[in-house]
């Protein structure tokens, strides 16, 4: 048995009702808040970390979830794109 079906086929393209990576606000649930890094200096002095880095003194660490990975960009690098938050009270 064989099944003819006349018609045409999806567009191809991010699924209906994902949208693509325009620049568009992205929904997120902030995780967890903490201070920054504090130098961490191994057995001979010197820093464990492979690539030094240097947090300000008066910055926060956030880990949030984006519970959509189809809204964030398919090239996402940390040395591509600049982050933009705002936050609105639940």
């Amino acid at each position: 048995m064989v099944d003819i079906i006349i018609g045409s086929i999806e567009p191809l393209g991010p699924p209906p009702g994902h949208p693509g990576p325009t620049g568009a606000p992205v929904e997120a649930e902030l995780l967890h808040v903490r201070d920054p890094r504090q130098r961490i200096a191994g057995p001979l002095g010197q820093e464990r970390r492979k690539q030094p880095r240097q947090d300000p003194l008066n910055g926060k660490v956030l880990t949030l979830l984006i519970p959509d990975s189809a809204a964030l960009p398919k090239d996402l690098d940390t040395r591509k794109y600049r982050v933009l938050l705002r936050f609105m009270k639940k």
